[in-house]
């Protein structure tokens, strides 16, 4: 039977019914933090202005007297309320994630809180700055180089959700390929892989973040470059960040043992 002491979670325990009125309580705050942020953006800037600043970077790289149509009856009015919640939902996402880290914290040991709070925290703010790095960077350089490309006899006015449907697939490739880091500390630490495998696995990685950028990146150089960069030096942080990650997360020999 194992001592006070050496159990962390000893006197934890709770009923089955206990835990679904805490899973309730922690899902309706997450949905009320997300509904009052929302509110705050449909009142100022928004939906409008939302919509607006989200098709910036298209509307800068059009040709003079250009623009966007709805094709929809209701487009006009459902995507800027779309955009607005998915707003929302993107600013409330570490309240959604401090709720489940709540919810499930307290039945972890200490060493698996520093192995899931470190990997949680790190891939909320990577794909975030995917996302950014896609807004600001690649959106300003792709658009133009596609209305470079197109035929002087086509005349250039894309749908608003269409658009937005773009924007979201890109949003989410982006911010994902941005989470190479947390991949790798992660089969890692599973001890699927070593360091050394890792570092011969090397050209093989780039070859295949060769590929996937290919794949999801508009059909301009540029636009590829941008993504496999990152991949690779993201890539390279992984494997410098794995030892140091798992030996501050190895559990401790007397934490299961028994007296």
């Amino acid at each position: 039977m194992a001592s006070p002491s050496q159990d962390e979670l000893a006197g934890t325990e709770q009923p089955f019914v206990a835990h679904l009125i805490e899973l309730r309580d922690r899902l309706l705050r997450s949905v009320w933090g997300v509904a009052i942020v929302f509110g705050a953006l449909a009142a100022w800037p928004g939906p409008r202005r939302l919509y607006d600043f989200l098709a910036e970077p298209l509307i800068n790289a059009l040709p003079a007297g250009a623009h966007m149509i709805a094709v929809g009856v209701v487009s006009p009015f459902l995507i800027p309320i779309k955009v607005t919640v998915l707003a929302a939902f993107g600013i409330a996402l570490p309240w959604v994630l401090y709720q489940v880290w709540a919810f499930v914290a307290p039945g972890l040991y200490k060493h698996e809180k520093r192995l899931v709070l470190p990997l949680v925290v790190t891939s909320t703010l990577l794909f975030y700055c995917g996302v950014a790095f896609c807004y600001f960077i690649v959106f300003k350089k792709a658009f133009p180089a596609i209305q470079h490309m197109a035929p002087a006899s086509v005349q250039v006015s894309p749908d608003i959700e269409a658009y937005l449907d773009f924007v979201l697939t890109m949003f989410i490739a982006f911010g994902v390929a941005f989470e190479v880091p947390v991949a790798v500390v992660i089969v890692a630490r599973l001890g699927l892989v070593t360091v050394e495998q890792l570092r011969k696995f090397r050209n093989y990685y780039w070859v295949c973040a060769a590929g996937v950028a290919g794949l999801v990146t508009p059909p301009d150089p540029g636009s590829m470059v941008a993504l496999l960069v990152p991949m690779i030096l993201l890539y390279e942080v992984g494997i410098l960040v794995v030892p140091l990650f798992i030996r501050s997360t190895q559990a401790p020999d007397s934490t299961r043992e028994s007296t």
